[in-house]
């Protein structure tokens, strides 16, 4: 974010990383449900996030709101379609956030069981040991990544959202 933060959504941004990556991590114990790869759990948190973003420029700005949907030189007749168009990308946006993390966690669970499953025999066990160990790793950075990515877009959203209400103001 190239403009001041305001200390409350940098603890805000930072507290949603934590949490996400936390969830992420649960998951990973043996016999555990991993709660991020339930749509609703993250749908849940990307709703809440875009609650707190887009709505707070709403009720802060609605013009400038409502300006920002729509880009400099876009003719007459198409701005009522334009702006039905980035309603509808502003509205999605929790949605694709949400199912990413979901999938991205899914696969990889899918991926170790899948590699974990296999029958044992003298010349299998060493393969089989050594790819579920490479898949853990791989499984630790994905849950770290997953937590930094979604943080990080909705970082990206709100500082789009605020430098394009910054600009309608000027």
């Amino acid at each position: 974010m190239n403009e001041k933060i305001v200390p409350y959504r940098l603890g805000f941004f930072t507290w949603l990383f934590i949490i996400c990556c936390t969830i992420n991590f649960i998951g990973l114990t043996p016999y555990t449900f991993t709660p991020s790869r339930s749509i609703s759990l993250t749908l849940g948190i990307a709703i809440c996030v875009w609650v707190f973003i887009e709505l707070g420029f709403i009720f802060k700005a609605i013009k400038r709101f409502l300006a920002h949907l729509v880009p400099s030189g876009t003719p007459d007749v198409l701005i009522p379609l334009i702006v039905v168009i980035e309603l509808v990308r502003n509205f999605i946006r929790p949605i694709t956030l949400s199912v990413r993390l979901a999938a991205n966690i899914v696969a990889g669970h899918l991926l170790i069981r899948l590699v974990n499953g296999g029958r044992l025999s003298l010349v299998t066990a060493p393969i089989i040991v050594l790819s579920g160990m490479v898949l853990i790793v791989l499984e630790v950075s994905v849950a770290f990544i997953q937590g930094y990515v979604f943080s990080t877009l909705r970082v990206i959203y709100f500082s789009e959202l605020n430098s394009a209400l910054a600009a309608n103001k000027s």
